[in-house]
């Protein structure tokens, strides 16, 4: 298994798997861990040319799905939650659509059935080839954050940025790359799994809109908007982390 993870919890716990967003790691869920292991057996795992999980050349989204996949059969997991935030949130919609019978539920924070421009990714996985992550890492604090946060909370805000600038150049260009072919309009309305759709209030990057299209179109589903930008699980970590955790409850009550 070349997929770097680390699970946390009660070996008995239904299994809940974080998916982290683009230039981050599986440290970003850090807010939600203490909460979510008092009930949760919690899988994080660094996606695709992210954090400890190397780049293994070019990637689609099928494939970002298919490693969560792969990810749960080398552990054993017949079904599981998961919780995505932007692209691991995309991740969470293909996984819903195409592996339902691997899932409980699906949460998906700030995301999107497509997220941005074709031409605006390619772009920006040009721009990290030639010019490295520094370039993206500039004006990652305003695209994540709303400015009270970035008062607030300086050092949670450069800790995450520092991250984005270390990250690896072309692994987030391949990603970069998927999200600019990833298209799941067309899809999402033959979901059939459970699904909570959290949107940040103050989010340009994934607005409350692309989660309305998502609220509208799957069937069964739930929505709520919370005060943040665009990393809400770190901006508005209790609200976000409550909220998982009681959908998450009440799909095992069902």
């Amino acid at each position: 298994m070349n997929i770097h993870y680390q699970i946390d919890g009660p070996e008995n716990a239904p299994v809940i798997v974080l998916s982290n967003s683009l230039g981050t790691s599986f440290s970003m869920w850090e807010p939600q861990l203490a909460v979510l292991t008092q009930q949760f057996r919690v899988l994080r795992y660094d996606t695709h040319g992210h954090g400890q999980t190397t780049k293994r050349g070019k990637v689609t989204l099928a494939q970002l799905g298919e490693d969560v996949i792969s990810l749960l059969d080398h552990l054993n997991i017949a079904k599981a939650h998961f919780c995505g935030i932007s692209m691991g949130g995309l991740t969470g919609i293909w996984l819903a659509r195409f592996a339902p019978e691997r899932f409980l539920s699906v949460t998906v924070a700030n995301t999107a059935a497509k997220i941005g421009e074709q031409s605006a990714w390619l772009s920006r996985a040009r721009t990290v080839r030639e010019e490295g992550m520094d370039v993206v890492a500039a004006g990652s604090a305003d695209r994540w954050f709303t400015r009270a946060f970035r008062q607030h909370e300086p050092e949670t805000v450069e800790q995450l940025v520092h991250q984005l600038a270390r990250s690896e150049a072309e692994g987030y260009a391949e990603c970069c790359e998927a999200l600019a072919a990833a298209d799941l309009r067309g899809e999402v309305a033959e979901i059939r799994v459970p699904m909570l759709i959290i949107a940040g209030e103050h989010d340009p990057v994934t607005t409350v809109a692309d989660a309305d299209f998502l609220h509208q179109h799957v069937p069964d589903s739930q929505a709520i908007t919370l005060p943040a930008s665009h990393l809400s699980n770190v901006e508005a970590a209790a609200a976000f982390t409550e909220a998982l955790a009681a959908f998450v409850r009440g799909q095992n009550g069902r």
